[in-house]
């Protein structure tokens, strides 16, 4: 096995034990910060390549926010100023290319310079709407572990970036892609996890076209919180858990716990196993993929497309009935 496929496994392995790998870099000077250079860091699983940054070609009618495209080996991209997007002023230059794959779409990210690469637990990482509120970030990173004072890192929202930079690529959900109504015992709902405001918002309006009751969680910890205390109630009540939830749609990427971990324990817990869990991610490949059924999920769609979210939604909870 070479050292690349040595080091894909290893990374992969991280996912059975609520770790990831995070790409830190500097974007320029924070806004109101002086020349402080903070830190921000995307999943290393989003990233293909990093690069000195080529010649850009500049596109007529592009967004503010897009420096022009790029072709690298046959493959033309767009450039996003990373930089601008988050409101920082690069001193240092724009110096990197952050090659992203990612919800079906490649695109590279122009930043400063990159820092590091650290491996961390889910747990070291904390919600950002808690904390600061901001739109384009999803949480904050604390860096050198749980203690006082250590560095926060924060961590992109590149959902909501790429909606902001090209919002035509990104519509609001239209109810006749989802199809019809699915049909679920009364009672009963779907229980959602993501961390992104912008992929909340999505999942919610594609909930409701399909007449879907649903609660929504940012992280998968917070999800698991609800099934324990649900499954605590049914087991009082002599009832199932199934019976008030009839699926878990998670994301992957989420602070605290990631979506790979909340399926374990899902399928590791005698009144939750069998509760259908179909995984929502960016997170696109085909290792992806094979991680996702290691899991023990129960089907897998890439973001964002309402309409195969809809058909996989109805296909899920058709098998589960029969089952």
């Amino acid at each position: 096995m070479d050292t690349n496929s040595r080091l894909v496994d290893e990374r992969a392995n991280l996912t059975s034990t609520n770790r990831f790998e995070l790409l830190l870099f500097r974007l320029g000077a924070a806004p109101g910060g002086g020349d402080q250079h903070e830190l921000y860091g995307i999943n290393i699983f989003k990233i293909r390549e990093i690069m000195q940054i080529p010649p850009v070609t500049p596109i007529a009618g592009s967004s503010e926010f897009v420096l022009g495209a790029v072709d690298i080996r046959g493959q033309v991209m767009p450039v996003i100023n990373l930089s601008k997007v988050m409101g920082c002023d690069p001193t240092r230059g724009l110096n990197l290319l952050l090659v992203t794959e990612f919800a079906r779409t490649v695109q590279a990210f122009a930043v400063e310079e990159v820092d590091d690469i650290v491996r961390l637990e889910w747990n070291q990482v904390l919600s950002a709407e808690l904390a600061i509120g901001g739109s384009s970030v999803t949480s904050l990173a604390r860096i050198d572990g749980n203690m006082a004072d250590s560095r926060l890192a924060q961590v992109v929202d590149v959902e909501q970036v790429l909606r902001d930079v090209f919002p035509s690529q990104h519509p609001d959900v239209n109810p006749d892609e989802l199809g019809t109504v699915v049909k679920i015992p009364p009672g009963s709902k779907i229980l959602a996890a993501d961390d992104s405001g912008f992929a909340r918002k999505m999942i919610e309006e594609s909930l409701q076209a399909l007449g879907l009751d649903y609660i929504m969680t940012k992280t998968g910890q917070e999800a698991w919180n609800v099934l324990q205390e649900m499954s605590g109630n049914a087991q009082k009540q002599g009832r199932r858990v199934r019976d008030q939830i009839a699926l878990v749609l998670t994301d992957l990427e989420m602070p605290e716990m990631d979506g790979f971990m909340l399926t374990r324990r899902i399928r590791g817990d005698a009144q939750l196993r069998d509760i259908p869990v179909v995984i929502h991610s960016s997170l696109t490949g085909t290792a992806n993929e094979a991680h996702v059924k290691n899991a023990g999920a129960s089907a897998y769609i890439p973001k964002f497309s309402p309409g195969e979210l809809g058909e996989v939604l109805r296909k899920t909870l058709a098998e589960s009935r029969a089952g």
